[in-house]
């Protein structure tokens, strides 16, 4: 008998990416259980696409309704799930104790961070599946090479608006996180020129527009999806305000 028990070979840990991998998938399928978080990832972009689609909103600009609107909608997706979705779940963690538990475990603070952003990045890419298949369906045809670029501008928006999700939800109360975020998503959604292009808004405003994360991740999608081209300014704007609140993030994230 003990001899069996010595030769039996010794459970190992596992390893860093395997708990990373696990956590994203549990983050993945909390946010895909949200009914909030579904109505904001699925809901609101099909019913921005259609509503853009039926209107004359986008007339008038050199391309037909779905090439203009589709872009948008996408960088929409990101903005939903990284932004207001990412956001809201780490301050209610946080507010629980789920943030401070798990970082004293093997999973570490590093690994945590790092699910999350596996979660975001799955749940984005069901997101654009299904955005794009409709949108295929109602007419989208774009260039292989402007898709091909869009995808990393696309992870790159959502590695931004992540960034600025976790520094709100670790620096304010869950109910502020809540508000502060949602709000958010309403004036980036609406005026941020993420959605419409600030072509369609006041010269003031369309100054003020480039310069935000929304304009400049609009900006860039449209350019790639439109004319296969790269939008530089747009590109500079969307990795300072990734470095800017990745930094601020790592110094005045609260665990507790």
């Amino acid at each position: 008998m003990s001899t069996l028990f010595h030769n039996a070979p010794a459970s190992r840990p596992a390893t860093l990416g395997r708990r990373i991998l696990n956590q994203g998938r549990y983050e993945t399928a909390t946010m895909l259980r949200n009914g909030e978080q579904l109505v904001l990832m699925v809901v609101m972009p099909l019913l921005g696409l259609f509503a853009l689609v039926a209107t004359p909103l986008l007339d008038g600009m050199g391309h037909s309704r779905i090439a203009l609107a589709t872009p948008g909608i996408l960088a929409l997706c990101a903005l939903s799930t990284s932004f207001t979705g990412q956001g809201i779940a780490t301050g209610f963690d946080r507010r629980y104790g789920v943030l401070r538990y798990l970082s004293t475990t093997p999973l570490g603070r590093g690994g945590l961070i790092a699910g999350k952003g596996l979660a975001v990045l799955s749940a984005l890419g069901l997101q654009l599946a299904l955005i794009s298949v409709v949108a295929l369906f109602l007419g989208w045809r774009p260039p292989v090479a402007g898709v091909l670029l869009a995808i990393p501008l696309l992870i790159l928006g959502a590695a931004a608006f992540t960034a600025i999700g976790l520094l709100i939800a670790g620096t304010v109360r869950p109910e502020a996180t809540l508000a502060i975020t949602n709000l958010g998503w309403i004036l980036f959604a609406a005026v941020g020129g993420i959605v419409l292009p600030a072509g369609k808004f006041s010269d003031t405003l369309a100054g003020v527009v480039q310069w935000l994360p929304s304009g400049a991740l609009g900006n860039v999608m449209r350019a790639a999806l439109l004319e296969s081209t790269l939008d530089v300014a747009g590109l500079i704007v969307l990795l300072a305000w990734t470095a800017v609140a990745t930094v601020a993030a790592v110094k005045w994230f609260k665990w507790n």
